[in-house]
């Protein structure tokens, strides 16, 4: 299996708008090593190119997700600064090809993780801030027919990150206890708890931190970390726009052009 070539035909189709067939559907071996193996590729060749990492992504943290894709755990991505983006600023929907946002808490840090053995405790020492943020989703596998293989090779289905601008310390809240409400173009549409990101985003990041470790991977000084969706993944047009209320970490908003602005 040429997981090089592998990651060319997902990057293919990222640049082209042309989503693929699963790769557990055409490479029948696939394993989860291999797949980060294949993720790892696409970021390192966009390194290459200029790409700078500014964060990583943690997907699969409810239940329902692991169930869905027969998993019993998460898997993560990369963040790149091509796919980071400002509330002040509506976004073009066109640019993605089935995308989706999901509501989160980013971790920024001010001290490095590396694993393995990271705990709770080193998480919080090392965590500068909390701010709230909104993930964009997309899938370069064909209507989303994703098993976890599939998603992980695909840089954990990540596509965009924008942060919210009040920072909080971890010191000042109960992370694990932190309710969120979504709005969709200012009408409430859904509710969730902090505590449904591994009963805590804490043990999310924790994860994470051990995880990437095995490829070599520190979470580094001014890197963030999406921790995890609350609430289930909302598919978008163009011209919408979600607002999502934190409550004592403050709220965040993204926005997509409406149609006849790219005209």
């Amino acid at each position: 299996m040429e997981l090089q070539k592998i990651a060319q035909k997902l990057r293919d189709a990222e640049i082209n708008k042309q989503p693929i067939a699963p790769l557990t559907e055409t490479e029948a071996n696939l394993t989860a090593d291999d797949a980060y193996r294949i993720q790892l590729h696409q970021i390192e060749q966009k390194k290459s190119e200029g790409a700078a990492v500014k964060g990583l992504k943690i997907g699969l943290t409810s239940k329902v997700m692991q169930e869905m894709l027969n998993v019993h755990t998460p898997d993560y991505g990369f963040v790149l600064d091509s796919m980071v983006f400002e509330e002040a600023r509506a976004i073009d929907a066109e640019r993605f090809i089935q995308p989706k946002v999901e509501f989160e808490i980013a971790f920024v840090f001010k001290e490095a993780l590396k694993g393995p053995d990271v705990t709770i405790e080193d998480v919080i020492r090392a965590t500068d801030y909390v701010v709230p943020s909104i993930e964009i989703i997309d899938s370069r596998i064909e209507d989303w027919r994703i098993k976890f293989e599939d998603t992980v090779a695909d840089n954990g289905s990540s596509a965009g990150a924008l942060l919210g601008s009040k920072q909080t310390a971890l010191a000042d809240i109960d992370i694990a206890n932190i309710g969120m409400t979504v709005y969709k173009n200012g009408e409430a549409i859904d509710q969730a708890s902090s505590s449904a990101v591994l009963g805590n985003p804490l043990n999310a990041v924790v994860w994470l931190a051990n995880e990437v470790g095995r490829y070599d991977i520190s979470i580094e000084p001014g890197m963030f970390v999406l921790s995890g969706a609350l609430s289930k993944a909302l598919p978008f047009s163009a011209g919408d726009r979600f607002t999502a209320d934190f409550g004592e970490l403050g709220d965040v908003s993204i926005s997509f052009q409406p149609a006849e602005v790219r005209k």
